[in-house]
């Protein structure tokens, strides 16, 4: 079976949505989802999972969250190489230049991509997003 974390931060509770969206599309597939806080994840757990989904909305200029997400991700960067990473999160405004930046880190640290543009939602996931996100969750699961 595989484990996949389902590691995110939330603001208004649509990013939590999708993770929860993720970690039944996940079950659904017979895999295991763990969902936790930044502060619940390190560079030491990966070994742990078969993969790992990060969530985090756009923040201010499409950034990630600085506080608490931001820090630990910039910390497990230098661990991403051949890890199995999946990117989400919604966004209220902008163009998803945080995506398309974040999807680049991964690149660059040598992190292998389940998609390239990762997965970004308009404010609140409606139908469509939901079933975008179980489907992640059933592509993370059958990895």
């Amino acid at each position: 079976m595989n484990k996949i974390a389902i590691v995110f931060w939330s603001g208004t509770g649509s990013t939590e949505a999708m993770a929860n969206y993720i970690a039944e599309g996940v079950r659904a597939a017979g895999g295991e989802a763990e969902l936790m806080g930044p502060g619940d994840f390190s560079a030491g757990q990966f070994s742990a999972y078969s993969a790992v989904a990060f969530g985090c909305p756009a923040m201010g200029s499409e950034v990630l969250e600085e506080m608490e997400f931001e820090p630990m991700f910039a910390a497990l960067e230098h661990s991403l190489s051949g890890k199995r990473i999946a990117l989400f999160g919604s966004y209220g405004w902008g163009d998803g230049q945080w995506m398309r930046d974040w999807c680049k880190r991964c690149d660059d640290a040598g992190a292998n991509l389940l998609d390239e543009n990762g997965l970004t939602v308009n404010e609140a996931p409606d139908a469509e997003g939901e079933e975008a996100c179980k489907k992640l969750g059933r592509r993370l699961a059958a990895w």
